[in-house]
């Protein structure tokens, strides 16, 4: 109980902190450069709390109940709070091709989201490194390392990612349809039931900078391989599941439109 209490700080701090920052550039920064503060304090707050998640979820060993209950109102939190940022480098790919961004733009908040994800690998060092914790005393014993996070073939963890992309995607495309009191839970449900079902295959993190912070420091495979799962399974999920509902069902339908000029949808998040 004691660790769940200080890995629950944790996250309060995570969040609370980039809050913090988020705020901050919503009142002194230039319009020009306060979409790239509140992306990047976003995807440090994802990133974060995802560390801790994880490490509490793989160290801990928590009830099944427990683990999808932190997964759950971990992401209401995230899309709640997030004020547009995607922290999602497929999320601004997908912007490009809609034409709702350049692409000098995307690139510099991608490479914020990159620069807020390894700042956020140094944040749980240094916060494990206080041993607060029986779980944080543990993981300093093992320098920080983790283990190969994949629990089948390339092949099935790549699907999995796909997968999960494809799906949180869809929601995403279709979430205006639900109450927008809801819609942040609805999210959340989504990804909730996408950790569940391929967490034990993948980790079902379909988030590329995501997995840039979590997984990649993780020993088993080469950085090769992990952008195969990590980074080609996402972009591929994303990109079928826009061509399946912009333009291969209103095909279908009669109804096709010319190039990818519906709104972008809403932005997407995974925790862990």
């Amino acid at each position: 109980m004691t660790d769940l209490v200080v890995s629950l700080a944790v996250l309060g701090v995570a969040v609370l902190l980039s809050e913090a920052i988020r705020r901050t550039a919503a009142r002194c920064s230039p319009g020009a450069y306060r979409i790239y503060l509140l992306e990047a304090a976003s995807t440090f707050q994802l990133c974060c709390c995802t560390h801790e998640l994880k490490l509490l979820g793989e160290t801990a060993r928590l009830q099944l109940p427990v683990s999808l209950t932190l997964t759950y109102t971990m992401t209401v939190i995230h899309v709640a709070s997030f004020r547009g940022a995607t922290c999602n480098p497929s999320g601004v790919l997908e912007s490009v091709c809609r034409g709702t961004s350049g692409a000098r733009a995307a690139v510099l908040l991608i490479a914020c989201q990159f620069g807020a994800a390894f700042a956020a690998q140094y944040f749980a060092a240094s916060v494990w490194t206080l041993g607060l914790s029986d779980v944080h005393v543990n993981h300093q014993k093992f320098e920080f390392r983790c283990f190969d996070p994949l629990g089948g073939t390339l092949l099935e963890a790549a699907a999995v990612e796909l997968g999960c992309a494809f799906t949180v995607q869809a929601a995403a495309m279709h979430v205006h349809k639900v109450d927008e009191k809801l819609r942040a839970h609805f999210i959340a449900a989504v990804i909730t039931a996408m950790v569940y079902t391929g967490g034990s295959i993948s980790g079902a993190v379909f988030n590329p900078v995501l997995a840039f912070s979590v997984q990649f420091p993780c020993s088993g495979h080469t950085y090769l391989e992990y952008c195969f799962v990590y980074w080609l399974g996402p972009i591929l999920g994303v990109a079928s599941c826009i061509l399946l509902f912009e333009k291969l069902i209103p095909f279908l339908s009669g109804k096709s439109t010319i190039g990818l000029d519906v709104p972008a949808a809403a932005p997407k998040q995974k925790t862990q």
